[in-house]
């Protein structure tokens, strides 16, 4: 009998590499029954290593990290890779150039989910560093998406709200306000979805929560690792 392949996380800020991790476990068990999932080992360097690269825009030295943490979790036996960090995914053509095992891209899944939807066009929440980079551009117009981002002081204030509260387990009713009114602004720009892209947002902001539909950037990479660990089990 075959069994799941074994997931690797590669892990960068410890909130939403949680949400995907306990998203995996848990939900395994529509996958393969009662209490299972398939076997994940994860990795992480300090969130102070990667940081001292992405802000002065060294995207080797981020994916130097990576590899090596990909490198870390194929050792144990990890099948594939993921990383439910969407900033660090601006370093992905870097690390799969040399990565020791595949991997799934978090925006990829993203705008599939959105084609699945029907969505037209997103916007974009995130890092100062994601939102005004070209992971999700890269991805969503390579589909025909369309999308949008906040306002100069919105990044700016989305930026400090992410590393100084979210990271650290900090969810205030204010800052989730604050998130209701960026993604009505988004809706009236003619937006009809909004994505959670950076890991940490879904604990913040639900469905109930947000102006327009959201895609979930960390639970839907979890749930594509789940699809793609069962693809070939016979369970």
């Amino acid at each position: 009998m075959k069994t799941a392949k074994h997931i690797g996380i590669v892990a960068c800020s410890a909130e939403g590499a949680a949400l995907c991790y306990r998203t995996i476990c848990i939900e395994g068990a529509k996958f393969m029954g009662r209490h299972a999932h398939p076997e994940v080992t994860m990795h992480t360097f300090p969130l102070s290593e990667y940081m001292r690269c992405i802000e002065v825009g060294d995207w080797k030295g981020v994916a130097d990290l990576m590899i090596s943490s990909a490198a870390n979790v194929a050792k144990v036996g990890a099948d594939f890779a993921i990383c439910p960090d969407n900033t660090i995914h601006q370093a992905f053509d870097l690390v799969v150039k040399k990565s020791p095992i595949p991997w799934l891209h978090i925006a990829e899944e993203v705008a599939a989910e959105a084609i699945h939807q029907n969505y037209t066009c997103l916007g974009v929440l995130g890092t100062r560093f994601l939102m005004e980079g070209t992971v999700y551009p890269a991805k969503l117009t390579a589909v025909g998406i369309e999308y949008r981002i906040p306002e100069v002081e919105d990044r700016e204030h989305i930026n400090n709200i992410i590393f100084d509260e979210l990271v650290y387990g900090r969810f205030t009713s204010e800052a989730r306000a604050y998130f209701k009114e960026v993604i009505n602004r988004l809706k009236n720009q003619g937006c009809d979805a909004v994505v959670l892209g950076c890991t940490e947002i879904p604990l913040l902001v639900t469905q109930e929560d947000s102006p327009l539909p959201t895609l979930d950037s960390t639970r839907l990479l979890a749930r594509a690792a789940l699809r793609k660990a069962v693809e070939s089990a016979s369970l």
